[in-house]
């Protein structure tokens, strides 16, 4: 069996806030462990991760027993991206992020795009982070194997950009189906597609004529009805296996207790192709008790085993170079390479180029380093006063009469003088800049000012201030409170 996850996170980092009592360095080790092993899939698919590359730390990316695939954001730093966690008993043979196929690297991608003509560069979207493709190689139990394609998307909530997401999403699932690969489109779509799947759906307007949910109406295929106009290249497992089921949220919204009244709505799904659904998905269900996000894992189990890649793509989070456990040189910042960061292979022939040519460079800066005997020098070195005279190229300069003196020796007693001396300098030195302190210092705060003394109060009267005299502050300036 296959069993898949699809969870939207809110943030991978946000769990760790409430783990206490380890280590910093361990907590995301620990709980993303504990979260994967709870969930209990084979391919964990994460969304809105929020995480970017440069605070994405090896705890986080490198869990002991899968390999993993991570899309950023681009452009905003704790914004939206996505993220495929694989066991390594079933890494996949390729994976690549974005629709559009902008970060292709030609090298372990997974390729068919379709005709994208339509689309500016703006509309793309892929600078977000928002789907993260990874193929496997499955077998099914006849014995035949296949290749299936996983989605991971998070879909903008902007109508105008989740319509152009939808339809070049659609593009590539469809030109993948036509290339012969099964097709699972699983994450955060943004859309609660039937009146069932959300808890106001009465209350709301238009409902139905919702243009997210007419592209579902196209995409999807209803089992139970036969109009051709329900018959799209996908199938809604959850609502294949539970198409009645009420209250079935996996989104609520995080004020007032929504998720503990069950007020929420499904915008989160598990779509595969209609052969692949009808001949091999055995279940399709909701994880509501699962806690930590908005959102609620949603998953599938699929009578099929996943054959080993022999390797992991290169999109795999321990080949980056930060977490790789390779040493990276200054000449990777310097030179400018003409392939890409991923492509390793041209790397040996490109060290011995640049080792060559600094040697040559060495060889070039030696060369130009005038020697002794250029300088005109003399064997041997005759004494210390050589270095003072007049270099010959330049104007001479007039003989320093103190030269003699300064280069004899001094005598002991010369130097038990010259340390009296020199210390009784320094106490005197450190006496003035301590006076020097001092005044200024006094010149700073001159004390406390003295206090306006007040009359004597009730003098003809017997008690015990008769004859007393008190001392009270100024009223100070202002309104009287």
């Amino acid at each position: 069996m296959l069993r898949v996850v699809s969870w939207n996170i809110s943030g991978i980092r946000r769990p760790l806030q409430g783990v206490a009592n380890q280590e910093p360095n361990k907590c995301a080790a620990v709980v993303v462990g504990r979260i994967l092993d709870e969930l209990d899939a084979d391919i964990v698919c994460l969304q809105e991760t929020k995480v970017t590359r440069d605070v994405l730390t090896e705890p986080l990316a490198i869990v002991e027993g899968y390999n993993s695939y991570f899309s950023f954001s681009h452009n905003h730093s704790g914004y939206s991206g996505v993220a495929t966690f694989c066991k390594d008993s079933a890494p996949p043979l390729a994976a690549e992020e974005g629709l559009s196929g902008l970060f292709a690297t030609q090298n372990g991608d997974v390729g068919c795009y379709g005709n994208m003509d339509e689309f500016t560069q703006e509309e793309l979207l892929d600078g977000e982070g928002r789907a993260l493709f990874t193929q496997h190689n499955i077998r099914t139990w006849e014995g035949k194997e296949r290749t299936l394609t996983l989605i991971s998307v998070y879909c903008p909530h902007q109508l105008v950009f989740k319509m152009r997401f939808y339809r070049l999403l659609q593009i590539r699932a469809e030109a993948l189906l036509a290339a012969g690969s099964h097709v699972i489109i699983l994450g955060d779509l943004n859309t609660a597609h039937r009146l069932i799947d959300h808890c106001d759906s009465v209350n709301l307007e238009c409902f139905e004529e919702d243009p997210g949910r007419k592209w579902m109406d196209s995409l999807l295929s209803n089992l139970g009805c036969q109009s051709a106009s329900h018959v799209g290249p996908f199938i809604d497992s959850y609502c294949c296996f539970q198409p009645k089921q009420e209250g079935a949220f996996a989104c609520w919204s995080a004020v007032m207790g929504a998720h503990h009244l069950n007020s929420g709505s499904r915008t989160d799904y598990v779509l595969g192709d209609r052969t692949l659904v009808i001949d091999t998905f055995q279940d399709s269900f909701l994880l509501p008790e699962v806690m930590g996000s908005d959102h609620c894992p949603v998953g599938a189990v699929l009578s099929m085993s996943s054959v080993p890649a022999k390797q992991c793509p290169l999109l795999c989070t321990r080949f980056l170079p930060e977490f790789a456990g390779t040493q990276l040189k200054i000449l990777r910042f310097l030179v400018p390479l003409k392939q890409g960061p991923v492509l390793e292979q041209s790397a040996p022939q490109h060290n011995s180029q640049t080792r060559v040519q600094t040697c040559q460079n060495k060889a070039h800066v030696c060369s130009t380093r005038p020697r002794p005997s250029q300088l005109g020098s003399s064997k041997g070195q005759k004494n210390l006063k050589s270095y003072f005279q007049p270099s010959p190229t330049f104007p001479e300069l007039p003989s320093l009469p103190l030269m003699s003196i300064l280069m004899t020796p001094k005598t002991s007693e010369e130097e038990a003088v010259a340390k009296v001396v020199k210390g009784q300098a320094k106490a005197s030195e450190a006496k003035d800049d301590k006076e020097v302190r001092t005044s200024f210092w006094k010149s700073c705060w001159r004390g406390p000012c003295a206090y306006p003394s007040v009359g004597t109060t009730g003098s003809h009267k017997p008690g015990p201030n008769l004859g007393r005299r008190f001392h009270m502050c100024a009223r100070p300036p202002g309104r009287p409170s």
